[in-house]
């Protein structure tokens, strides 16, 4: 039997940051041109501070016309203009290439301090779709009983 790290309090999802992930599923379209999502997932304190992205998935080669990829991240909207602009890509352990339809678990990064945050996702095709989805995170400290109990967690299938 396998557990996910997260717990869920009051609708709200409650992982600590060094077991989390979060797993993203591209649909499998049927239309006349498919083009593989530009993805970005970050996290924003929900108390203010810096936005920090986690994932961002584009075009890696140049395209027909000599163009980087680079060119259409302003097409994820918002996470270009909560502070994608800013972000050099490529970027160590954050960039990557489009990924095929499939689930894809991405791990949240280890040293997230404890908090409540929100986590967005946003994808848009080229020919295509936009959407962002936006949902609240709280990272917990890990907790244990004192004397008579160990660690405690609640786990979701």
């Amino acid at each position: 039997m396998r557990y996910s790290p997260f717990v869920l309090l009051g609708g709200i999802a409650a992982v600590p940051a060094s077991a989390a992930s979060v797993s993203i599923t591209i649909p499998t379209l049927k239309v006349a041109e498919y083009h593989k999502p530009y993805l970005a997932v970050w996290l924003e304190p929900t108390a203010g501070g810096a936005p920090r992205s986690v994932s961002v998935w584009y075009q890696q080669k140049k395209g027909e016309a000599g163009e980087p990829g680079t060119k259409w991240l302003s097409d994820l909207r918002a996470w270009w203009r909560k502070g994608g602009k800013s972000v050099k890509m490529p970027a160590d352990g954050v960039s990557g290439a489009t990924r095929a339809p499939g689930t894809h678990v991405i791990p949240l990064p280890a040293d997230v301090k404890p908090g409540a945050y929100v986590l967005h996702v946003e994808a848009a095709r080229e020919t295509g779709g936009r959407e962002l989805v936006s949902l609240p995170l709280t990272v917990s400290a890990k907790a244990s009983g004192k004397t008579e109990l160990g660690a405690i967690s609640i786990s979701a299938r």
